[in-house]
């Protein structure tokens, strides 16, 4: 545009020249071209300020263009994700109603034998005021039991509370039985079942106990370490542990005349351990023979029999 301005300014100018105007029509003439010059300029100048302005809303377009795109992925991301929980819920929808039918039938089975199983309900808690005494005739016995196991330890501990060294004699209460573990150092010659003559004063102790209760029964059981036996009297770590046992129960008999029907010999072996064989002191823990007081098995069978329970 300015180009053309300039050449429209030159060529009147040179029509001015050659033509017989007068001077006062030429100066006007070159104002009024002066101004429409700087009109001219100042257009151009203002198509240049709309131009910016023009580029910079376009590049206010583009942007705002691209982050439509990125919230357009994002909704389509989200719309996904949607179909897919929507897709879940009507599968869960689907498991949900098959488990109600389910229920329902069962429901329905429930209500086919409500009527027999209230005809049950009856006849069982007619059956339970039965039992109510037998399961009060049990408790009783146990307090007993308890009562019993509690004094017969009192009285093993008094009877060793003198002559006898704790680490050698241990009365414990287990349930419904009293037991006396003894070590093998203090009843038997090494790698024998030969009783020393202090096992015989212990066993004489117990004996007094044993004697004064004739309800009660007697079990003796060995027990050795892991390490290995075998010569001409023992074949293994069971033959010894049921030989030692045998020796007790013999020797209580013979001795302290206890009635054999009260004696039960029996031998676990290396096993039912107390403590680790990997060490002496676990070995020499291992290796014990336990004597066990309990009630005669007829009196539980007795016990536990509904029918000689009292009505």
């Amino acid at each position: 545009m300015r180009l053309t301005v300039k050449f429209l300014l030159f060529t009147t100018l040179s029509l001015l020249a050659f033509s017989c105007v007068s001077k006062k029509k030429f100066v006007s003439m070159q104002t009024d071209l002066q101004t429409q010059l700087e009109a001219a300029n100042k257009d151009l100048t203002n198509c240049g300020t709309n131009l910016n302005q023009l580029t910079n809303k376009l590049q206010a377009c583009e942007q705002d263009r691209e982050r439509l795109k990125a919230d357009m992925r994002t909704a389509q991301n989200s719309i996904q994700l949607r179909e897919e929980q929507m897709k879940d819920l009507r599968d869960q929808l689907a498991d949900a109603k098959a488990q109600r039918d389910k229920q329902l039938t069962q429901v329905g089975d429930l209500t086919a034998l409500s009527q027999s199983a209230n005809e049950n309900i009856k006849e069982t808690l007619s059956q339970l005021e039965k039992k109510d005494k037998y399961i009060h005739l049990l408790q009783a016995a146990k307090s007993k039991a308890d009562s019993i196991n509690l004094a017969l330890a009192v009285n093993l501990k008094s009877v060793f509370s003198e002559g006898i060294e704790d680490k050698d004699v241990e009365v414990k209460v287990d349930k419904t039985v009293v037991f006396v573990n003894l070590s093998d150092k203090m009843l038997y010659q090494s790698g024998s079942s030969n009783l020393t003559p202090r096992a015989i004063e212990v066993l004489g102790k117990i004996a007094r106990i044993v004697e004064s209760r004739p309800d009660l029964e007697v079990m003796v059981e060995g027990y050795t370490d892991n390490v290995p036996i075998k010569n001409n009297c023992m074949e293994d770590n069971w033959d010894l542990s049921v030989k030692r046992a045998t020796s007790v129960v013999r020797a209580l008999q013979k001795n302290y005349n206890i009635d054999p029907n009260r004696l039960i010999a029996a031998g676990r072996g290396e096993y039912n351990t107390l403590a680790s064989n990997d060490t002496a002191e676990g070995r020499a823990t291992n290796r014990r023979t336990r004597i066990i007081i309990l009630p005669k098995l007829d009196q539980f069978y007795d016990l536990l029999n509904p029918a000689k329970a009292p009505k």
